[in-house]
């Protein structure tokens, strides 16, 4: 959804604050978590809307009969209650991505996680604090691969009188990349696992869910900037991909990163820019060219092997004033496909503009967990159909070579009723195996490349002062995975190639980037600090809607620390039920 000046979203921040019986005993709620500023309330219906792409029409799931969804817009330390009403005949839920969920891990959202789906017909109020928190994020469904079409962008403002750490721009805009898939997300969720091989490629990519010219009967279905010769636009750029990251580059302008999942960076400029799915980036981008129309491009980032993608980019359109509407665009040119050297260069020029008290310098929860894909044999009738994976094995995922497994009921609920059965605690902080991760790994698959089956949870105790390593591993391929971690931002502080080596590693304790989703990169490491000062259950998963499915995911449960404000609070009334 485009957006015009902040006046207008002023006044669109002013009139957001109505209330219902349900909205009141909802803040009614609010007495077990950080007070807020104002409270903002919306009211999200989840429906089915019939959209035209690529010469189809089909269904789709989206909120309030709009794709993508209405955005949020609040202030940093408000209060935002969201009744949610499914009116789909889908099981829904909402993740609130980047909210830190202070004190309201029922509202997180991940389906089986901190809730049951809300099922259809039935309706669930969330609600949750912008503490200390500004900039832009997105919310989600998180159930199967509903997200394919379900998502839209929150918008934080700086609280009143607070101005940005760089010059106002002129105008912001929400831009959110996606996939288009006409198959029903249930079902390409339920096909790809049936045939135990990997996801078709999605059809198209979307910018603001519109795929571009490039596609076909899609001349006219292009998203369109109109700009101001000589001014300064924000971008607010959101990644809600489900499968693929993503290359996005402006035909002639320089991007300026000034914000990274929210958190303000210090200003780096590139060319392009690649983002994963979960990831958000706000840029800065000056009107100095020649007045014409310019090419916004969208394309895939690819670094994992024998991958099938789609190719062809989402086009839109960054237009000046006065350039006419039938002048011919100026194109884009984006890095190829497996350009990883970009990555890397766009990784490590992010540094915090400020850096917290939060960051711990030292560490007393080590823990160091390896990522990557896994074929397991295979056990099922018609294997020409159903074992459809490397050397006619099953795909498959895993974190320390677990692969998560859903429970059946939430595992929110059964930590807070202590119920047995449902989980154990047993993930282990160390990989079960040790190898050489990158170059030296299993490949004899199906053999020597199976994982183990199980919801293994890690507790953690209040306070604990984390760091985390994640190892991308060459079990399969190698692979760039966008890790995502519910309840928490976590400082990066170090990143590389090859195999982790605590006594060589480079690791930066001055300005570190504050991030809620990483990309470990292909064939590399990454390492995380994070204190566990919120207490809940908390899921890590990759942002690659297959890979999670296929098991690479993990729980975090940290413990209560001493008195309320420590503490979990109790479920809300209107909880689903499984």
């Amino acid at each position: 959804m485009e957006m015009t000046c902040r006046v207008i979203i002023w006044l669109a921040l002013l009139f957001s604050c109505s209330y219902s019986p349900t909205a009141l005993a909802a803040i009614r709620r609010s007495k077990d978590g950080p007070s807020g500023g104002t409270t903002r309330f919306y009211d999200f219906k989840v429906q089915t809307m019939k959209v035209t792409k690529l010469c189809n029409t089909t269904d789709i799931v989206s909120i309030n009969g709009m794709y993508p969804g209405p955005v949020i817009y609040a202030q940093e330390d408000d209060r935002v209650i969201v009744k949610v009403t499914n009116e789909s005949p889908y099981n829904a839920t909402i993740h609130w991505h980047g909210v830190k969920q202070k004190l309201s891990c029922w509202s997180d959202g991940p389906a089986y996680i901190t809730q049951c789906p809300i099922q259809s017909g039935q309706t669930f109020t969330y609600e949750f604090t912008l503490y200390q928190q500004k900039g832009t994020l997105f919310y989600h469904a998180h159930i199967s691969w509903l997200r394919a079409t379900l998502y839209g962008a929150i918008v934080i403002y700086p609280k009143t009188g607070v101005p940005y750490p760089f010059p106002n721009p002129y105008e912001e805009h929400v831009i959110i990349f996606g996939e288009w898939w006409s198959k029903n997300p249930f079902q390409l969720e339920n096909s790809t696992l049936a045939s135990g091989g990997g996801a078709p490629p999605a059809e198209a990519y979307v910018i603001n869910g519109h795929p571009g010219p490039l596609y076909n009967c899609s001349e006219d279905d292009v998203y369109n900037i109109d700009i101001v010769p000589g001014k300064t636009y924000m971008l607010r750029l959101i990644n809600a991909a489900l499968q693929i990251e993503n290359f996005f580059s402006i035909a002639g302008h320089k991007l300026t990163v000034v914000d990274a999942d929210s958190s303000y960076t210090k200003p780096y400029t590139v060319d392009h820019l690649m983002l994963g799915p979960g990831q958000t980036t706000n840029i800065l981008v000056t009107a100095d060219q020649p007045i014409s129309t310019y090419q916004m491009a969208l394309g895939p980032y690819e670094s994992a092997q024998n991958i099938t993608f789609q190719n062809i980019s989402s086009i839109a359109h960054f237009r000046y004033k006065g350039g006419g509407l039938t002048s011919l665009s100026r194109p884009a040119i984006l890095p190829f496909y497996n350009n990883s050297q970009i990555v890397q260069t766009n990784m490590a020029g992010l540094r915090s503009l400020q850096v917290t008290n939060n960051l711990p310098l030292s560490v007393d929860e080590n823990l160091f967990i390896t990522i990557g894909l896994n074929v397991d044999k295979c056990n099922r009738q018609n294997p020409n159909q159903t074992c459809q994976g490397p050397n006619g094995g099953i795909l498959a995922a895993s974190m320390n070579n677990v692969s998560f497994t859903k429970p059946s009921i939430s595992i929110l609920q059964a930590y807070y009723n202590s119920l047995h059965g449902i989980y154990t605690d047993d993930f282990p902080g160390l990989p079960m195996r040790i190898f050489d991760f990158v170059n030296g790994a299993p490949n004899n698959s199906p053999i020597d490349t199976s994982s183990i089956n199980g919801t293994r949870v890690r507790v953690l105790n209040y306070g604990a002062k984390v760091q985390l390593v994640l190892q991308d591993t060459g079990t399969v391929t190698t692979e760039n995975h966008p890790i995502h971690l519910h309840g928490y931002s976590f400082y990066v502080v170090g990143f590389g190639s090859g195999n982790y080596n605590p006594s060589t590693a480079n690791l930066n304790l001055v300005d570190p980037p504050l991030l809620n989703t990483i990309g470990v990169p292909v064939g590399g490491w990454a390492a995380l600090r994070f204190v566990a000062d919120n207490p809940g259950v908390w899921f890590m998963h990759c942002h690659f809607d297959v890979h999670q499915s296929w098991g690479l995911a993990n729980v975090f449960i940290v413990k209560n620390g001493v008195g309320p404000l420590e503490t979990l609070p109790h479920p809300p009334a209107d909880l689903p039920k499984c």
